[in-house]
């Protein structure tokens, strides 16, 4: 199927959406119980359950937008499902934050093994939207492989010592921030691997 092109805008809402609307259902129902099946579940345990239909639909929608999903989102979707069901049948939120360790930690070890065989994944996947060197590739793919290691560290660090108000607000704004910061600061030092379109020149 041809891919279409998608207002910028409705891909955003559509791809930051589930995360928000997780969030402000956490907050409508961290404070509660929820009895189901006979089985008590906090409010954590029942907003995890309902992110994943809501991240369901909304990458059903990209799907028939644009007629393509990413390798990401379509690893994100299995995720989700596999950890928000888990998290769910085990009443443990355990699993759902875990589940953001082994995303960003997945990455870094995909990228990182890329890097033993002198390849970047990265450029395999990106090159298209972001022509670049092969150095700076090497470059770029050698610190987001950093990047995310060090993210799956800190997840583990934070849902672990500090409270689950906490880490619901970190994930949902501080990790997509930081993300957004080094990938913005790396695009704007790798200026010179860019290669630039001979049509630009010419005109």
């Amino acid at each position: 199927m041809e891919e279409k092109k998608l207002n910028p805008v409705v891909k955003q809402v559509l791809e930051l959406g589930p995360p928000l609307l997780f969030f402000v259902a956490y907050l409508k129902m961290r404070d509660q119980t929820y009895t189901l099946g006979g089985t008590d579940y906090d409010g954590f345990i029942v907003a995890a359950g309902v992110f994943v239909p809501i991240l369901l639909v909304s990458i059903a929608i990209l799907w028939k937008l644009t007629g393509k999903l990413s390798r990401m989102q379509v690893f994100t979707a299995v995720m989700v499902i596999l950890f928000g069901g888990l998290t769910v049948w085990f009443n443990d939120e355990r699993f759902f934050k875990m589940k953001t360790t082994l995303v960003y930690g997945l990455f870094a070890a995909i990228l990182g093994i890329g890097l033993l065989q002198r390849r970047s994944y990265l450029a395999w996947v990106m090159s298209e939207f972001l022509p670049m060197s092969d150095e700076g590739w090497m470059k770029l793919t050698t610190r987001l492989a950093l990047f995310f290691a060090g993210l799956a560290i800190a997840n583990e660090v934070i849902w672990r010592t500090m409270s689950t108000d906490a880490w619901v607000k970190i994930e949902t704004f501080g990790f997509p921030i930081l993300m957004f910061i080094f990938l913005w600061t790396q695009i704007m030092s790798l200026q010179s691997h860019i290669i630039e379109d001979d049509s630009d020149k010419t005109t």
